[in-house]
């Protein structure tokens, strides 16, 4: 596996090995050993699968209690992940990254604990398949609202038309408004 580091301070890509033949490919999208032996002890506490479609946008979310480190990829399609550093001791606190994730590319993308993260559907539809450090908590989860000037993000919108939120991601916080973590 080869990691490739972001702008975001921890955030980091990961390229598995992937081995093809005529019947199709293999790679280790998750081992314990070979993640420790990159730096990354990662003790996880759930897997989630999302399906969304063309123009979804879920997120930023981000928990205050119990929170999550979060391992990503795509299964199939493709979307456009971003993290947002909310860690106040970071030296990268407040700015995002972006990253294009999808079943062809493979990439694996790792954001610690302390960023808000959320995903827009660049292709018809998409599988996204994480595992999180941490139990969900919707008690201390908040939506960071996605088009906050404050931050920035560049969303690669599908014909400039406004993505598709849930009501909760609809009126999410700004980053003036959101609660920090240390």
């Amino acid at each position: 596996m080869k990691i490739i580091e972001t702008p975001l301070d921890g955030v980091v890509l990961i390229e598995p090995r992937v081995f093809e033949d005529d019947r199709g490919a293999f790679f280790e999208s998750w081992n314990e050993a070979t993640f420790a032996d990159l730096g990354l002890d990662l003790p996880f506490a759930q897997d989630n699968h999302v399906t969304s479609h063309r123009g979804v946008l879920r997120g930023l979310h981000y928990q205050t209690r119990h929170v999550q480190g979060k391992l990503l990829r795509v299964t199939a399609g493709e979307v456009f992940d971003v993290s947002v550093d909310l860690r106040q001791s970071s030296p990268t606190f407040g700015r995002w990254h972006g990253e294009l994730l999808s079943a062809e590319n493979r990439r694996i993308l790792w954001v610690p604990e302390g960023f808000a993260n959320g995903f827009y559907v660049t292709s018809e539809s998409a599988d996204l398949v994480f595992k999180a450090t941490g139990a969900y908590d919707p008690a201390s989860e908040y939506s960071l609202i996605w088009n906050d000037p404050d931050v920035g993000i560049e969303w690669p919108l599908v014909d400039g038309a406004e993505p598709l939120l849930s009501p909760r991601d609809r009126v999410g916080v700004t980053f003036a408004e959101a609660p920090k973590l240390a």
